[in-house]
Order: structure tokens, then sequence, then C-alpha cells
């Protein structure tokens, strides 16, 4: 993909279902009109069973559903999907496989998590986190980071309309791939890794940034996704740094302009 190229998915601000208009007053007493993001709720089903209901702008629901499965462990690669129904009228998807999965354990095995908007991991944090090794001789180029992170943040995007949301980007070198935002920045990842599982696409040789902290949560999902670097414009948590340590993920934290702060495994990063 070219620097010219465009995202394969991204954000759309004009969408008019993810804005409203709000009046209000300014801090010199003024009327104004505003823009404000709309959340609703979205309730996954798999198969035949409730799964939960998400806080979501639903621009992708189909991703998000798949996403959120699969960073939850209950989908993997041998599991085949055959159907994925939305239904916006009732706020409704519904993930259909060939066979039932069993994940009652993992439903009984709930945790609360640090992500804003109820983000939930089920059973056990560590569940594959283990088994992953990430490739060693991908190089984040600082060069390419200072490029991407300025397209990033020219791109349109509803943070740049409404504000009040969290953006998600899967890129290679300095191209950015896909783009996701929503309310919650764990659903921004799940719609990424969604839209990877749906396609096929390796996290090997690739980067993600995204513009929330970078918690154990990002941390764990980062890994699964099978990404070697993980950059955001925020700061750490103790738990994040000593995650990616262990996992040999490279944690890049702080980065604005042509600043950042590398925590993990900074092998990766070149220096150019």
């Amino acid at each position: 993909m070219s620097a010219s190229s465009e995202f394969l998915v991204k954000p759309n601000p004009s969408d008019a279902r993810l804005t409203e208009k709000v009046q209000g007053v300014d801090q010199d007493k003024k009327k104004i009109i505003t823009s404000v993001t709309v959340e609703r709720p979205l309730t996954l089903f798999l198969n035949s069973q409730e799964i939960v209901t998400m806080m979501s702008i639903c621009d992708y629901p189909e991703f998000l559903a798949v996403g959120y499965l699969v960073n939850q462990n209950m989908l993997t690669d041998n599991d085949e999907i055959i159907k994925i129904e939305y239904e916006e009228d009732i706020e409704t998807v519904i993930v259909r496989t060939t066979q039932e999965t069993n994940f009652e354990d993992k439903l009984r095995k709930k945790t609360l998590t640090s992500g804003c908007a109820q983000g939930t991991v089920f059973g056990d944090l560590m569940e594959r986190f283990e088994e992953v090794n990430l490739l060693l001789n991908i190089k984040l180029k600082t060069s390419d980071l200072y490029a991407v992170l300025k397209r990033i943040n020219t791109a349109p995007s509803l943070y740049l309309e409404a504000g009040a949301i969290h953006g998600c980007v899967l890129f290679k070198n300095s191209d950015p791939i896909l783009f996701m935002e929503d309310v919650g920045r764990h659903n921004a990842v799940d719609k990424i890794a969604g839209y990877m599982f749906l396609n096929n696409i390796s996290g090997d040789d690739k980067m993600f940034y995204t513009t929330g902290r970078l918690t154990s949560e990002m941390v764990i999902k980062t890994v699964q996704m099978g990404i070697p670097i993980l950059v955001s414009r925020s700061g750490f948590t103790a738990w994040g740094v000593d995650l990616a340590r262990q996992a040999d993920l490279t944690l890049v934290g702080r980065a604005r302009g042509e600043r950042f702060i590398v925590l993990a495994a900074e092998h990766r990063i070149e220096y150019d």
C-alpha cells in the first residue's frame, strides 16, 4: 500500500447516524451548536447464546462482533462462521458458526477489566497469551512512526468531528491499513481484530496504534492478534508494561509529533 492509497476501512464522519447536533452555551454564554457522538447498545449473540451488551457507535457491527469473540477466545481459527446477522431495529448482532461452541465456563469467569465502557475479558486473562511468539525481525523506523502519526492525526475522523471517541489503526511501515473508532478503545481494537479474522490478515508484520492507555487489556489483545509493536499517544500502566516485557512486545507510549517513550522490546526500533 502506497502512502497515498486509501485505508481499507475507515471512519465516516459524514454518516448522520454517528453524530447529533446539540445546542449549548460557551464560556462567554454565547449559544452554540456542536456535534456529539451517538452511542447505542448492541447485544451480541453467538449462535443461540446471548454474550454481552456493549455500548458502541455501531458503524461496523459485524467486525466488532467477530473481533470481540476472537479476543475473548470464544472463536478460534478452527471455528467456521457461516453467517453474521445485524438487526439494526432491535440493536442485535448474531454470529452463527457451523457447530455450537462451548464457552459456558468462560461466562462464569467473567472479569471486569480496565477498559472504558464495560470492557470485559472472559476466563483466564492469560489464555493463549504465553503461547504467542512475536516476530523478532520486524523494525519500526522512527521516520515511519512520525509519518504514520501525522497521517492518522490529519485523517477525517469522528474524533475531529465530535470528540468523545477512541481510535485504533493497523499499519505497516508508514502505511495505515485499517482505521476504526468507537466510544471504547477495546471496541475499536475488536473491530480491527474482526476484520483481520474475516479477511485472513496476519498481524506478524504489522503494527498497532491506539489513542487509549497502554493497559494490560491492550497488551493482551495486541499479543493475541500476533502484532509485535504497539504504539499509543497516551501513557502506560505498570501491568501493561510487565506483560509487554514478558511477551517481548515493543511498547511505545506518549507518541506525539516526534516524541515517544519505549518501555519494552526497544530492539525493534530503528532510529533513522
